[in-house]
């Protein structure tokens, strides 16, 4: 594999790592923040529950930028909007100021998960891109790790600890911001709609030096012809993407419906339930990071080996009897065995659905509606993430957990049977021909 072609997927796969470092750091800050400002539990649900509004429409509005302006200057963006909020995060003086920051950072998570997975899968080779784009993921996880790792050690510092957990992601957005000056172009988004097709000549050679220039230049023709029959003024919600639409909205439906962020969240709450102490829940929450670590790595091996609907099968499976087991460990007060459930959850999410979600978004549509379907993806999984983050407080006040877990539980019973009987394989296949795999007609009817 070209040095460069790893070193760009790398870059923009750092949004990532800012990703999950801004989406789990608040876990160990929350309980302190609920007494600072004396919260009630609405109120701190909606405090904790901020970056992801702010994820969600980032994700709505994320398609627009990243094609209007191409995925490197988004991409830039994106690492300036994580830098603002980590620094007013850490300064924030009372709730709202607080929000608003959490909120600016939650932005740049949503743009994020539109602009870096398309970049990446633009730019990869049809046999290399469900490892180069599940780069993204496994530095979702590896941020995740490194938040939960970095409350454990500035938790003793102090009163004001909870600042330094929030302020530090300043340093790893300024470095993403800086390095993204450095990247090209999508070569897809020069076509599509720039028609400069002697720059993303140049960047596929970069890409692939392998290639001879004869395969280069049918490579570019492909995407040329297939632009040209994806008219960019045709609506995004015609009959003729309804496949792809259903394959965005149902995995990133099902992806949040499995409690994954909700539980992330709130992690060292979770275990403090089964009676360990606070630092103890700490500690096992690093746990959970590196779990989620070595078993993201495990699924991007497999995920051009296996393929995406076979990862989403194991990963199905490992759901259901984590989460069923788990439901009956807290019905039966068996709290000994609920860490080890939840790690198994955290494995079985790791190796399927987080391996796969942002490959399979990314593939499915045609080029120019690729940034709109991207963020229809995202957008579904930050909506519900944020409707579960904000009412998961209330949800275990009011039900046994073990009833939520149940709850969960069944919902991926539900996704088992959709991967089943209704979702394709992509592996392997070149993003011009998944569109005839998937049966996409040049044109269609309004839905």
């Amino acid at each position: 594999m070209p040095s460069r072609l790893l070193r760009w997927s790398l870059t923009s796969a750092l949004a990532g790592f800012l990703f999950g470092f801004d989406t789990v750091v608040i876990s160990g800050a929350e309980s302190t923040i609920q007494s600072l400002w004396s919260l009630g539990d609405g109120q701190h649900g909606l405090a904790m529950s901020m970056a992801l509004w702010g994820t969600v429409l980032g994700s709505l509005c994320g398609g627009w930028p990243t094609d209007r302006f191409g995925r490197k200057a988004t991409l830039l963006w994106i690492g300036i909007f994580y830098l603002v909020s980590a620094i007013w995060s850490g300064l924030a003086t009372d709730v709202y100021s607080f929000m608003v920051a959490r909120f600016i950072g939650g932005l740049g998570v949503g743009i994020s998960t539109v602009a870096a997975p398309l970049y990446i899968s633009e730019i990869a080779p049809a046999d290399r891109r469900g490892r180069l784009a599940g780069m993204f993921q496994f530095n979702i996880v590896f941020g995740i790790l490194v938040a939960f790792a970095s409350n454990a050690l500035l938790g003793p510092i102090g009163e004001n600890a909870w600042r330094w957990m929030l302020g530090v992601e300043a340093i790893p957005a300024l470095i993403f911001s800086i390095l993204c000056i450095g990247l090209p172009e999508s070569p897809r988004w020069l076509i599509s709609r720039r028609g400069d097709e002697e720059e993303a000549t140049r960047i596929f050679r970069l890409v692939s030096p392998e290639a001879s220039s004869q395969e280069i230049a049918d490579r570019v023709q492909q995407i040329h012809q297939a632009a040209e029959e994806s008219d960019s003024s045709e609506r995004f919600w015609t009959m003729r993407l309804r496949v792809p639409i259903m394959l965005a909205f149902l995995v990133a439906f099902f992806n949040q419906l499995s409690g994954i962020n909700a539980i992330l969240y709130f992690a060292p709450r979770i275990f403090e339930m089964t009676g360990l102490g606070q630092e103890a829940a700490l500690l096992q929450s690093i746990g959970i990071g590196v779990t989620n670590l070595i078993f993201t790595f495990l699924g991007l091996w497999l995920i051009d080996r296996l393929g995406r609907r076979t990862l989403l099968l194991i990963g199905s499976v490992g759901y259901i009897a984590s989460l069923g087991t788990c439901a009956w460990a807290f019905q039966s007060e068996n709290f000994g065995i609920v860490p080890t459930c939840i790690f198994a959850f955290i494995a079985a999410h790791a190796i399927g659905q987080g391996a796969v979600i942002w490959v399979l978004i990314s593939e499915i549509f045609p080029n120019k509606q690729r940034a709109a379907g991207q963020s229809l993806g995202s957008f579904t999984h930050w909506i519900f993430a944020a409707i579960l983050t904000s009412v998961f407080p209330t949800m275990v006040g009011a039900f046994a957990p073990s009833h939520v877990f149940l709850f969960f539980c069944g919902m991926m019973v539900l996704q088992l049977i959709w991967v089943w009987f209704f979702v394709p394989e992509t592996k392997g296949v070149a993003l011009e021909d998944i569109e005839k795999k998937l049966g996409i007609a040049p044109s269609g009817k309004s839905l």
